[in-house]
């Protein structure tokens, strides 16, 4: 494996999550935070999980939940460490009052720091990946090891039922997503498809299907080979993709049409499948920011 010199992106993943207690609470403008502080799991480290209640919450009213990766970065720019934030809040607020969705509450789920590679990587994509470039990848980029089936273990066995039990949801399939960008993308797309029964839908914006900062062929086609073998069945669930064409984003546009030509032969089609792009948009959180009203729209939007 070629040697990359760590970019800003790296850095950024890096920088995203500090030590858990050194974490504020985030600052929202609509609606409330719980905190969940350092939920405890026996799949992987401990960390905050802030759960974003919409003005007027009722428990006698039921919602659905939307897992988002990152957690750090997506309500308070003065709690993000770039200083920058998706302002989930203001936007899933607006829809909810525009009555383009119906009732939800967001779940963001601190990642972590330095272990994000490893915890966000999909695991069951290694296998396809030959030696030596998967022992590289796995030393350069995972801290030598895959934790992302244990982070979904963590989701799904532990977190979603504690949400469950303390919030008024609507637990099934049909009203639970899962949703990240870049590296928080691709292990959306593989909770969906890991636990098909548990998630109805996810959104991957900006993708990052290299795995690492260069263009390269194994990772991706990795990625393409277990999609073809194991993507959720597309009569029970809703996916959406997209990607900008600068900054990193750059980098993906040749693996992204491959994947969603592969979506479409698994049986995907426009009703459950949406794949955009964004001219002239990078991969940072502004311009996630910017276009999150798609995915929510496409994911949980009133017919």
């Amino acid at each position: 494996m070629k040697k990359t010199k760590p970019s800003f992106n790296f850095l950024l993943g890096l920088g995203m999550s500090v030590l858990a207690g050194a974490q504020p609470v985030p600052q929202v403008t609509t609606g409330s935070i719980q905190r969940l502080e350092n939920f405890p799991s026996k799949y992987v480290a401990a960390r905050h999980v802030d759960v974003w209640l919409p003005d007027g919450y009722m428990a006698s009213r039921r919602y659905n939940v939307i897992y988002m990766q990152d957690g750090q970065s997506l309500f308070d720019p003065s709690a993000s460490w770039t200083k920058s934030a998706w302002h989930v809040d203001v936007t899933v607020a607006r829809l909810m009052r525009e009555k383009r969705i119906s009732d939800t509450i967001v779940v963001g789920i601190a990642n972590a720091g330095k272990s994000r590679w490893s915890e966000y990587f999909p695991e069951k994509f290694l296998p396809w990946v030959a030696q030596p470039f998967r022992g590289e990848f796995r030393t350069q980029w995972m801290e030598g090891t895959a934790r992302s089936d244990a982070y979904l273990h963590f989701l799904v066995e532990e977190l979603k039922p504690a949400i469950d039990q303390r919030f008024s949801t609507l637990p099934d399939r049909d009203h639970t997503f899962v949703m990240g960008s870049s590296m928080g993308g691709l292990i959306a797309i593989y909770a969906m498809t890991e636990y098909p029964q548990v998630f109805g839908g996810a959104a991957g914006l900006s993708t990052h299907w290299v795995g690492t900062f260069e263009p390269n062929a194994a990772l991706p086609l990795a990625a393409f080979n277990y999609l073809q073998a194991h993507l959720a069945d597309p009569r029970e669930h809703r996916l959406y993709m997209d990607r900008g064409t600068t900054e990193l984003d750059v980098l993906y546009a040749p693996y992204q049409q491959f994947v969603d030509e592969l979506v479409r032969d698994r049986g995907y089609t426009a009703a459950n499948f949406m794949s955009r792009v964004f001219v002239g948009e990078g991969h940072n959180e502004a311009a996630w920011a910017k276009r999150l009203e798609i995915p929510l729209l496409f994911l949980l939007g009133q017919p």
